[in-house]
């Protein structure tokens, strides 16, 4: 049998405006007999299922599209019936097929296997209804014909659509599917509707629901009937069950059991949960980090810290034995923390340089030389961390990456000037500095680089920032004078240019810019402070012969090539700088390298950074103001810089040494690196975001580091660690006043420290300065034993007098040991092959 040739497909006419469906066309609705008594190969849909029956009669059809049906090579049926030309009759239920539906059944089953990936059925070069019903049956789907059909009059693809879905349902069901896949856009509107209409209840079905496994059922509904059965091997998809309880019937008890909600986690799931938090944090990375760092860094601080202090046996000792003696009187007799043991009999003598007394808590615990030495190696590398965690914290602040905020920290904690102050734990404990200008511009909510925010104000870290500045200010006036300066420029800016900002923003709102939270805690910060820094200041202007050191600040002041010599403590540069630092008056406190590499960052900032140009100038500004005052009086004599600022306060202050303010040189040094820093690493990020393929994003990260590297390398340290000497036995027993011989300006601070077993009073004493009562005494004992010194030691208050053999040697009391003194009227005891103990009562 031949079949016809498809015509030219001609196009439909939209369907109406109002949505409403077009009355069906008699002329163009096949009689169901012909479809029936005509072959597989000339039928064009296969007879559809109950559950289509049931569909296509719940939703409404839309209008055909020939075009699709065209270009998927179905052949365009006559306007008087199907595709073989005869007449279209009506269905056994009189009703006539609607002509305005999207292709007919036959169309929505093509268009549908050409969604699932199956080749277009048409005449030209695809394949015909032969060889999909060859795929079909080969798929393990037999296309039914007229035998076989459920319903009478139903086309064979209309068949085969069955099938499909139907097995399609079942492996939705095997698997557990409950959300079913919305329908391919090649399949029109009508498998929507009929889903629809399928699985949703209408108005109409209120009182019965249809889930089209019924087909007599279904016949009914669509004004048909269907007496025969579904076929063996099918499979009958089961009624829906009802979700919904007789009316009386009791709750489900399992229902409520489903729906109770997970208990919510008590108070110390959560507290567990914030303390996990916390170990995860930035700021708590930066902490294991700086910790980690100044370990390695300060090695071997750590290795023998009950032996041995770093860089000089002398000023160590006696910072040692002031955070002993701090924390000592503080429980014993407070009252009397500034008359130390030391230096008897002068008053205030625990004014003899910085005091350190913010490390006062941590000269409570333990006592004797040994445990001094501990602490003081411990504070040694805490101090170090702090240097990095309040450098990363205030350049963090400002608005710089974390990797420009890691390079700037290094660089401020660990510049090669400061390898030449490593004895020094006043200078070296300045992390509060950077750390308390974080806090307060935090809790302002401003920053460098996204200006003032008044939403990110915070109360808390504005009265943290002002303790931690108190704090600073109590370890010693040699850094907290100047630090003082630059909070008096806060409080001004905070003065002048909140008011003004309030006047030219908000003055039509009348809405204050701080909020009188920040307010309040500004001004009992700076109560806090100021009060802290007067209790501190009284001692020190009382010291006697404190009077101004304008002298020694000349003798200190460092000269124009300081700022590019290293100290000898510098295992990189050391070695190679060791003529220009020969030249130096006092290399100890002139040799003020900050680091070659920092001075290329910060170079480079200038000119590529993530800050604006006028804040790059006014770092600039600052900059060169922090090295006018560094040079001292090398700088036209001090006249209208250093001098001014800190030639009139007493030498007890200790700010006779201008090189120490080279701390905020490298702090502005390092924050103009942080930007270069930042913005090379902003555009590496944006680089590597925008290569296809990404191959080098990588490496550019990697290249982010190379500046870390860079300042790292410069702060690899040689700083010698020498073991203290070993504590007389005599001085774990005797109750003094004690003179300990040989005494020197040196010497004196290892006898301080040992005084730390009983703080028994000991007329040995050397601090920042030279006391003149110092002097006197170790002129008037210089002969010791001899009539003369005995008397003005007895005259002194001075009953025990202890030498020590190991350390008298090549000093005016090599032989004190062994001279005869029963014509003095004294007594000699020769405790150990080391000491010897003179009694003068």
């Amino acid at each position: 049998m031949t079949t016809d040739q498809p015509a030219a497909a001609t196009p439909s006419p939209p369907p109406p405006r109002d949505g409403r469906a077009k009355e069906p066309d008699q002329t163009k609705a096949a009689p169901p007999q012909q479809a029936e008594t005509a072959p597989p190969q000339q039928a064009e849909a296969a007879p559809p299922s109950p559950d289509q029956e049931a569909s296509a009669e719940a939703a409404p059809a839309p209008a055909r599209d020939e075009a699709d049906d065209v270009a998927a090579g179905a052949p365009k049926p006559s306007p008087a019936g199907d595709s073989s030309g005869k007449p279209a009759a009506p269905d056994s239920a009189g009703s006539e097929a609607p002509a305005g539906r999207r292709g007919g059944l036959g169309g929505f089953a093509r268009r549908l296997i050409r969604g699932a990936g199956r080749a277009p059925v048409g005449p030209q070069g695809s394949k015909g209804p032969d060889a999909f019903a060859g795929e079909i049956k080969g798929a393990g789907v037999t296309p039914a014909g007229p035998e076989g059909s459920s319903r009478v009059g139903a086309p064979p693809v209309t068949r085969v659509l069955s099938e499909v879905e139907r097995a399609k349902a079942g492996l939705d069901d095997e698997a557990g599917l409950d959300d079913k896949p919305d329908a391919p856009a090649g399949a029109g509107q009508t498998g929507a509707a009929t889903a629809t209409a399928v699985e949703e209840k209408t108005d109409e079905e209120k009182t019965e629901k249809t889930d089209g496994s019924d087909p007599e059922k279904l016949g009914e509904k669509a004004g048909e009937k269907t007496e025969e059965k579904p076929e063996k091997g099918r499979r009958k998809r089961k009624k829906a069950l009802r979700d919904e309880r007789p009316p009386g019937a009791p709750p489900d008890p399992w229902s409520a059991f489903a729906s109770t909600t997970e208990r919510a986690p008590g108070r110390i799931r959560r507290g567990l949960r914030r303390v996990g938090r916390a170990f995860r944090h930035e700021y708590a990375l930066v902490v294991y980090g700086g910790l980690l760092l100044a370990v390695v860094l300060t090695w071997p601080a750590l290795q023998y810290p009950l032996h041995t202090v770093p860089q000089e046996l002398y000023d160590p000792a006696r910072q040692a034995w002031q955070v002993a003696w701090a924390g000592h009187v503080l429980i014993t007799d407070p009252a009397q923390l500034w008359q130390s043991n030391a230096f008897y009999p002068e008053h205030n003598s625990f004014a003899y340089g910085d005091s350190l007394l913010g490390y006062a808590p941590a000269g409570m615990l333990g006592d004797g030389p040994g445990a001094a030495l501990l602490r003081y190696n411990i504070l040694f590398v805490l101090a170090h961390a702090l240097l990095f965690i309040g450098g990363y914290a205030l350049v963090r602040q400002l608005g710089a990456g974390r990797t420009g905020a890691v390079v700037a920290a290094v660089a401020f904690a660990y510049a090669p000037w400061r390898m030449a102050q490593e004895g020094h734990l006043d200078v070296v404990s300045a992390g509060g500095i950077p750390l308390a200008l974080a806090m307060l511009a935090r809790g302002h909510g401003w920053s460098i680089r996204w200006g003032f925010r008044p939403a990110r104000r915070r109360s808390g870290w504005v009265a943290a920032g002002w303790l931690v500045a108190a704090w600073q200010v109590s370890l010693g006036f040699s850094l907290g004078v100047p630090f003082a300066y630059v909070l008096v420029g806060v409080v001004l800016l905070i003065l002048l240019g909140v008011p003004l900002r309030w006047w030219r923003r908000h003055r039509k709102r009348k809405r204050p810019v701080l909020g009188w939270r920040v307010w309040v805690a500004d001004l009992l910060g700076v109560t806090v402070v100021a009060c802290i820094g007067a209790l501190v200041a009284i001692p020190y202007l009382r010291v006697p012969g404190g009077g101004p050191s304008g002298a020694e600040i000349d003798f200190f002041s460092p000269t124009w090539r300081s700022l590019l010599i290293a100290p000898a403590e510098s295992r990189v540069w050391g070695g190679s700088h060791e003529v220009p630092r020969a030249s130096l008056s006092w290399p100890a406190e002139m040799t003020l390298l900050p680091g070659f590499a920092l001075y290329a960052l910060a170079l480079a900032g200038l000119v590529f950074s993530v800050w604006r140009w006028w804040q790059r100038l006014l770092l600039v500004a600052g900059l060169a103001v922090g090295v006018i005052l560094t040079m001292g009086t090398a700088f036209f004599d001090g006249r209208w810089t250093y001098l001014p600022l800190f030639g009139h306060f007493p030498a007890s202050f200790g700010l006779r040494i201008p090189g120490r303010l080279m701390l905020w040189v490298t702090l502005v040094l390092a924050i103009l690196a942080a930007g270069a820093v930042a913005e090379f690493v902003r555009r590496a990020e944006q680089w590597a975001e925008q290569r296809i393929p990404p191959f080098p994003g990588p490496w550019l990260r990697l290249a982010t580091f190379v500046p870390l590297l860079l300042v790292l390398a410069e702060t690899v340290n040689a700083t010698p660690h020498p073991v203290q000497p070993d504590q007389p036995s005599a001085m774990r027993t005797e109750a003094g006043p004690v003179l300990v011989l040989p005494a020197a300006a040196l010497g004196d601070q290892i006898a301080m420290l040992w005084s730390t077993s009983r703080f028994q009073p000991i007329a040995n004493g050397s601090g920042g300065f030279a006391a003149a009562g110092q002097t006197e005494l170790r002129q008037s004992v210089a002969s010791f034993p001899d009539a003369a010194s005995i008397d003005y030691l007895r005259a002194a208050g001075i009953q025990t007098v202890i030498l020590v053999r190991s350390r008298v040697g090549g000093t005016v009391w090599e032989q004190a040991g062994d001279v005869p003194v029963d014509a003095l009227g004294i007594r000699r005891e020769d405790v150990d092959e080391d000491t010897v103990v003179f009694r003068l009562s």
